[in-house]
């Protein structure tokens, strides 16, 4: 067992002895707003057009200036948000493709400057005047390790 998903295990393990009547609506409720917020780096981000290693998959931290928003090719419920550097390379480009659901309260527009984080654990996608996290683009072993399984006491 990795520590990543012990700290987890024992995290919703606490809760649900906490809250024992509660725990099943407990995993179901973060299970839900996790996968509305986040996803894999593979299945979320691609298309960089200046990479030097070859991976389209990497984000460098800063602000990105949104030069298109659109519904993600053949993903329903999906919108993909274009992104170029503001500094440093502006040839620097990708896209991230996020969940309506993730948008809900406040969408993306074309123009706007988002802010990118990375992080130990993947990518954090914030609205570059609040910034308010929106989106989490997990390594993918992290987004494996935080799938829905079902647990027996």
């Amino acid at each position: 067992m990795t520590f990543k998903t012990f700290a987890l295990a024992l995290a919703l393990a606490a809760a649900a002895s906490t809250l024992p009547a509660h725990a099943d609506s407990f995993a179901s409720s973060a299970s839900s707003a996790g996968s509305a917020s986040s996803g894999s780096i593979s299945d979320s981000i691609g298309g960089s057009s200046n990479s030097s290693s070859g991976d389209n998959r990497r984000a460098e931290t800063g602000p990105y200036r949104v030069i298109d928003v659109a519904q993600a090719p053949a993903k329903a419920g999906i919108t993909r948000i274009t992104l170029r550097a503001v500094a440093g390379d502006a040839a620097t480009q990708f896209w991230v493709d996020v969940p309506d659901r993730a948008l809900a309260d406040r969408r993306v527009a074309k123009d706007e400057v988002v802010q990118v984080n990375a992080r130990v654990y993947g990518y954090e996608f914030a609205y570059g005047d609040t910034k308010q996290p929106f989106f989490l683009a997990l390594e993918d072993d992290w987004y494996r390790d935080l799938a829905s399984r079902k647990v027996t006491i």
